[in-house]
């Protein structure tokens, strides 16, 4: 009898560790700061202008600014913005705009908060048939 108690007891446990956990992390995460992409070479300045999130670069490593002029890029790359018109669509999620200088064009995008310190950025085209996908870290 003490067994299928314990094993009851066990259970019962586990699963509300499980809810707890679902509940944390359906928690807001707030996406404005400051982010780093994954190489390293950018970071942007995220911020609420309302209901919408916006993102501007502000600061540049050498070789993004390189290779921002290889591609035709005439404009400073530092107060670039890249986010634009983020809307909130979930509890840690935004659908807007990502402009992408080195390929000089604006994209369908996605952010996803992954955690406090993480956000997902993805950008499509072709109505969403292909798209890139970046995990940024919190500077």
């Amino acid at each position: 009898m003490n067994s299928v108690r314990t094993i009851i007891a066990s259970v019962a446990l586990l699963s509300s560790a499980a809810v707890l956990a679902t509940d944390a992390a359906r928690l807001p995460v707030d996406p404005t700061g400051i982010w780093r992409n994954p190489d390293g070479t950018l970071q942007v300045r995220i911020e609420a202008n309302g209901p919408k999130l916006t993102g501007e670069i502000v600061w540049a490593a050498p070789e993004a600014i390189v290779d921002a002029r290889e591609s035709g890029v005439r404009e400073p790359l530092i107060g670039t913005q890249l986010l634009q018109d983020y809307r909130r669509s979930g509890a840690n999620s935004w659908h807007g705009k990502v402009y992408v200088p080195d390929m000089q064009g604006t994209f369908f995008s996605n952010i996803v908060a992954k955690a406090d310190t993480k956000l997902d950025i993805s950008g499509c085209i072709l109505r969403g048939l292909i798209c890139k996908h970046q995990t940024w870290q919190r500077v």
